[in-house]
């Protein structure tokens, strides 16, 4: 009888020795893989890890899961594991919800419209895209995990563009015409649309505050694009006709800002149109550079676009009061 308690407890300590062994030893993975974990019981998850060849034994894996189980549950999620990951450090991993994050990047200068395509087109993002309103959104890179809602980004964008805003118009510069932080956003999405160069954007701010503040009009091609197209890319260049359709949007018939974004902008087009720079220009037009020539009178204006019709480019149709932009 001592004899077979002896080899009993001999063999339990072998096996005590192996799984110890298979638990903290390198794993058989050769290289990372991100790997889904569905929700279900411990079995089902060392059959995935098994399979994806992140674990070598899953009943070892099932049986450590249990004997540390005071340490935490096991989580849901898409996880990378390293090579060669022991065990142990598999089951750490899992127990404290260290998921992928995926990004998301949501560029300066699209519309609502254009957002929402790009959220329904992110495939490891849930659910529907909830409604939104023009500008509502912060162009960032937004981090999430596989499964995260849609809806749920849209609440981080539309609280981070809440927050850009509030910062931009709390540090504004004093005596703008601007009443209130949704025109400051409605001039900013003109801002970003206007031009591509980041350091001109405080200056062609500049220029739209003077014409406001003179009671021009702004003469802007994007905001009458934006009414013609009802917030879709216009894929074609405007026509005397778009410039002459009477639409709320149309701010070579309107005086002000329209009565709402355009488009989305970000931080620096906020900053811009809060703290424009100091000008007595009042038209610019492309200069075939990429940027833009600034004119304080419309002769200078005229010989400007002179110029840029020299280039072999389009003419821009002159208003009588002059144009803000080609």
């Amino acid at each position: 009888m001592g004899v077979l308690l002896t080899l009993i407890l001999l063999l339990a300590a072998g096996a005590g020795i192996w799984g110890w062994g298979t638990y903290s030893r390198p794993g058989p993975l050769a290289s990372t893989a991100q790997v889904v974990i569905s929700r279900g019981g411990t079995e089902a998850i060392a059959g995935t890890l098994r399979d994806r060849g992140v674990i070598a034994d899953a009943r070892i894996f099932a049986a450590a899961a249990w004997l540390t189980r005071d340490e935490g549950p096991l989580r849901a999620g898409e996880f990378a594991f390293e090579p060669r990951m022991p065990m142990r450090e598999v089951l750490t991993l899992l127990r404290e919800g260290r998921m992928v994050l995926h990004r998301l990047t949501i560029p300066e200068g699209l519309t609502a419209r254009q957002v929402a395509a790009l959220l329904e087109r992110t495939d490891t993002l849930t659910g529907e895209v909830p409604p939104f309103q023009e500008g509502a959104l912060l162009p960032e890179t937004y981090t999430f995990a596989r499964g995260d809602t849609r809806a749920a980004v849209v609440r981080r964008a539309t609280a981070a563009m809440d927050q850009a805003l509030a910062e931009a118009w709390a540090a504004r510069a004093p005596d703008l015409p601007l009443a209130t932080p949704r025109e400051a956003l409605v001039l900013a999405s003109i801002v970003e649309e206007e031009t591509g160069v980041a350091a001109e954007r405080p200056l062609v701010a500049g220029v739209f505050i003077n014409r406001l503040r003179r009671g021009m009009m702004l003469q802007s091609d994007p905001t009458v694009a934006y009414g013609v197209s009802q917030g879709a890319p216009l894929d074609r260049a405007l026509t005397r006709a778009d410039l002459d359709t009477p639409h709320p949007y149309n701010t070579y018939r309107i005086r002000g800002l329209p009565p709402g974004p355009i488009t989305s902008p970000g931080r620096e087009a906020l900053r811009a149109a809060t703290r424009p720079e100091a000008t007595d220009s009042l038209y610019f037009v492309a200069d075939g550079t990429g940027g833009h020539a600034f004119a304080r009178t419309l002769d200078e204006h005229n010989r400007n676009v002179a110029r840029w019709r020299e280039m072999g480019r389009p003419t821009p149709p002159p208003p009588p009061a002059g144009r803000a932009t080609p």
